[in-house]
């Protein structure tokens, strides 16, 4: 009886996610009532209080937040911007998949979809249609590279699925790094293809003035959006005397941004707290009331009938890791709530499943993103297709090949 009206709140939670009402609310609200069915409501207070205080979640996910924010304070992102722009500029056969790879390199450094979207497609959307691609295949492109946040060491996944297997955010990465920029190449090519089928690629007459003004760009600037990634990486690699944690090598990026750009201190040091705040209210919001949500499973009992499911048919375990969050990313137009859940009731059994815990919890990661990334109401996509000024469908239908290959290939890799 507990597990069909524990299934009917779960069917009850997706429904209002896919309504877009409030993600926090929606998780506090299904966990605290699946606990209360199960006579167990006290569970949900403590999944709520224990999650709150996680040190290592905390740390990586408010500093990389406060970093951003301040690289957005100090126009440093839009240099990196129209950086990379200027390069593509110089091959034009090449705008279409360089389109997408930028953004999805610039979203490492600037980890927000919808942030790096704005960002980047302001300036490259332009671009593209001024070559003649038409403004769907623009949008499209700029939308299939927002998923290269994943590979930053900060954002909040990394640490979350590292606080699960008791490794570091920085073996995360490394683990799924490879499938991420598969995935990446692989929609890249695909759109180019879609592009060259629907003769998109070339030829679309720009009847506007809405081009993007050329801007001189400062390469200092530019440079200080990856500073924190390189100190991090060659920490981990190649001379690991300088290794640090990810607030220290955020501290360092906004200091030697202090510096180069001479901005303002007090107004660098409100940014930076103001992003973290932020980061605490959205991302660790989610992730806090997330937990509540499996706490109310695991209490009236659908995680124990889940993971023995599972455990009987090893195969259940990689399908629904695989497909889970990506088909409620495209449905909800957030992959992280799906991925938080999964990650949180399912990832810590996965050895159970003959997977380890990293691996299940970067496909989930990796394949929600994917999910988010076809879905048309997700705020990346609505980003992008105001810039072009064409219907966020437009964007699905073209990148739905790319990502279901890219879907399917991770799925191999990883598990």
């Amino acid at each position: 009886m507990y597990i069909i009206l524990g299934t009917a709140v779960i069917f009850g939670a997706i429904y209002f996610l896919i309504k877009r009402k409030e993600a926090r609310m929606v998780l506090f609200a299904a966990g605290l009532l699946m606990a209360v069915i199960a006579g167990k409501p006290m569970v949900a207070f403590t999944a709520f209080t224990e999650r709150m205080s996680t040190a290592g979640l905390i740390e990586a996910i408010l500093s990389v937040m406060g970093f951003a924010f301040v690289m957005k304070y100090t126009n440093c992102d839009q240099h990196l911007v129209r950086l990379v722009a200027g390069g593509l500029k110089k091959v034009n056969l090449l705008l279409i998949p360089g389109a997408t790879l930028a953004t999805f390199a610039i979203n490492i450094a600037l980890p927000s979809a919808a942030g790096a979207a704005a960002a980047v497609g302001a300036v490259l959307i332009p671009v593209l249609i001024g070559a003649g691609v038409s403004p769907a295949i623009a949008a499209a492109a700029i939308m299939a590279g927002t998923f290269g946040s994943n590979l930053n060491v900060g954002t909040a996944h990394n640490p979350f699925i590292a606080e699960i297997a008791k490794t570091t955010a920085m073996d995360v990465v490394m683990v799924h790094a490879f499938a991420h920029v598969l995935s990446v190449v692989i929609l890249a090519i695909s759109l180019t293809i879609m592009a060259k089928l629907l003769k998109e690629n070339k030829g679309y007459k720009n009847t506007t003035e809405d081009l993007q003004e050329e801007s001189k760009v400062n390469i200092l600037y530019a440079l200080m959006p990856v500073i924190p990634l390189i100190i991090l990486m060659l920490g981990s690699t190649v001379f690991p005397s300088i290794m640090m944690s990810v607030p220290a090598a955020m501290l360092i990026g906004v200091i030697l941004t202090l510096l180069i750009t001479r901005s303002n201190p007090s107004e660098v040091t409100k940014t930076f707290f103001d992003g973290m705040g932020k980061a605490y209210g959205d991302i660790m919001g989610i992730i806090i009331t997330a937990a509540v949500f499996v706490g109310g499973m695991d209490a009236i009992g659908l995680v124990d009938a889940f993971t023995d499911a599972m455990v009987n048919t090893p195969s259940i375990a990689k399908i629904a890791a695989t497909f889970g969050p990506f088909l409620l990313a495209i449905i909800t137009g957030s992959g992280d709530a799906a991925t938080f859940a999964f990650n949180e009731a399912v990832t810590p059994f996965a050895q159970k499943f003959g997977v380890e815990q990293v691996n299940m919890g970067s496909i989930a990661l990796l394949t929600g993103a994917l999910g988010r990334t076809l879905s048309p109401i997700a705020g990346a996509a609505i980003v992008c297709a105001g810039l072009a000024k064409v219907n966020p469908i437009e964007l699905t239908k073209r990148n739905l090949p790319g990502v279901l290959i890219a879907t399917i290939v991770s799925m191999f890799i990883l598990l």
